[in-house]
């Protein structure tokens, strides 16, 4: 439970978590070896080279303070200065220091002039300008006193330099293992993209490759594909066959009852009527959505021709509603048999049915809704198993059928990489169907 607010930060692709896992290990790594080097490294041989800088200025100073004029102390300083490399002259009466701009990524400059306050009591100012120059101001009884040396006497060359190589090349070695990582991870994701569009009703070509555990899933995953599909086929082909072969002795059965008077053929036909309706729907049953492939449909146009078409019937149809606009991928006869399954229960168990459509960026819904006795929703679940038959909830009495209505319609929907939920319908106060698809 602790950690349950880290994944609401944490990404949801598998490129941007092995990215994440690439590189937030080379970032600590950075951070970690920047600053023990900076605390450990720079900043030791910062004061080191600090304080030798200062003594022999301190060297300087003492002699000054013993000279009476600004030339003798040149004079006598010239062979010291000499010695270390050092530039000497006294501000004039109205000069002032003249500190400059620092480099923005001189970052160890505020430690040197600190070190040389804390060791320099006279220091006026410090001037660490962008060069190799450093220039220091000492208040002495002859005057403000400039001393010019050398920057890398104060604190080693360039210390960003470090840093900037380090950066450098883990940016290299991490866009490096970042493309190989992509490769690694390509067939994953196009696994991921089969498996999606077979979960969708699309086939698309596909064939293992990676590393081995990946073309193991993946030659799991044909295998799986290959026994739904035989599946599939086989009970499509044995609902068909059995309903083709039924036809044939029904017909006969329907050509000798008419031949039958009036009174003795009414109860045999009803008998054959209910078998036919039967037979009808175990062809819709198997047929499911196997259609080709999808096509891009406008679901407004489309539902509204199945509405009009309800109308025809006699059927007390509306399409009250309409949100959002565009086409979707869809499979026309399987969707139109979904729908009309829909409408058939509404106005079978109901007095009308309205229609709503809601179209989305990520997902498609089409509701119907009707004025009947709903389905508790306890018996949601089993109302859309394959011959499931609810007479309390649904009032059979009202009209006859063989429980393979809702059924359809959820396998339409899984077809389509989609889901059938049911409901209480909140305007008519009936069943509310819900067919989701996602785009």
């Amino acid at each position: 439970m602790t950690t349950q607010w880290l994944k609401l930060y944490m990404p949801r692709s598998l490129y941007a978590r092995a990215a994440l896992i690439l590189i937030l290990p080379v970032v600590v790594m950075l951070l970690v070896i920047s600053v023990a080097f900076l605390q450990k490294h720079l900043e030791d041989v910062t004061a080191q080279m600090t304080r030798a800088a200062s003594r022999e200025v301190t060297l300087v100073t003492d002699v000054i303070e013993h000279s009476e004029t600004q030339h003798q102390a040149v004079a006598e300083l010239r062979p010291d200065l000499a010695a270390l490399d050092m530039k000497l002259r006294f501000l004039g009466i109205n000069e002032t220091p003249v500190i400059g701009n620092r480099r923005w990524y001189d970052f160890i400059a505020p430690q040197v002039e600190s070190e040389l306050r804390a060791l320099l009591p006279d220091l006026v100012a410090v001037a660490l300008p962008s060069g190799q120059e450093a220039r220091l101001y000492l208040q002495t009884d002859l005057g403000v006193l400039q001393l010019t040396f050398d920057r890398r006497r104060l604190s080693p060359t360039a210390p960003h330099q470090l840093i900037v190589t380090v950066l450098f090349f883990a940016i290299i070695m991490t866009t490096i293992s970042f493309l190989y990582m992509r490769n690694q991870l390509r067939p994953i994701t196009r696994l991921a993209e089969a498996a999606q569009a077979f979960g969708r009703g699309r086939v698309v070509p596909y064939s293992p490759g990676g590393a081995i555990e990946v073309r193991a899933a993946g030659s799991a995953f044909l295998d799986m594909r290959a026994r739904i599909e035989r599946q599939m086929e086989q009970r499509t082909m044995m609902l068909s066959g059995v309903s083709h072969d039924l036809r044939t002795p029904l017909t006969r059965l329907k050509l000798g009852l008419s031949l039958l008077p009036e009174g003795e053929a009414a109860p045999l036909q009803q008998d054959v009527d209910e078998m036919q309706l039967l037979l009808d729907a175990f062809l819709d049953f198997s047929k499911g959505a196997a259609e080709v492939a999808p096509e891009s449909v406008d679901p407004e146009r489309f539902l509204r021709q199945i509405v009009k078409d309800a109308c025809r019937a006699g059927h007390k149809v509306e399409l009250v509603k309409v949100d959002g606009a565009g086409t979707a991928m869809l499979r026309p006869t399987a969707i139109r048999r979904a729908v009309e399954n829909l409408i058939g229960n509404a106005v079978r168990y109901g007095n009308r049915a309205e229609i709503s459509l809601s179209v989305s960026s990520k997902s498609l819904r089409i509701r119907v809704e009707d004025d009947g006795p709903g389905i508790p929703p306890e018996q949601r679940t089993e109302a859309v198993k394959p011959f499931s038959r609810l007479d309390p909830a649904r009032n059979q009495n009202r009209g006859s059928g063989v429980g393979l209505g809702l059924a359809i319609v959820a396998d339409v929907a899984r077809a389509h990489g989609g889901v059938l939920r049911l409901g209480k319908s909140e305007h008519l106060g009936g069943l509310c169907a819900d067919i989701i698809i996602g785009r």
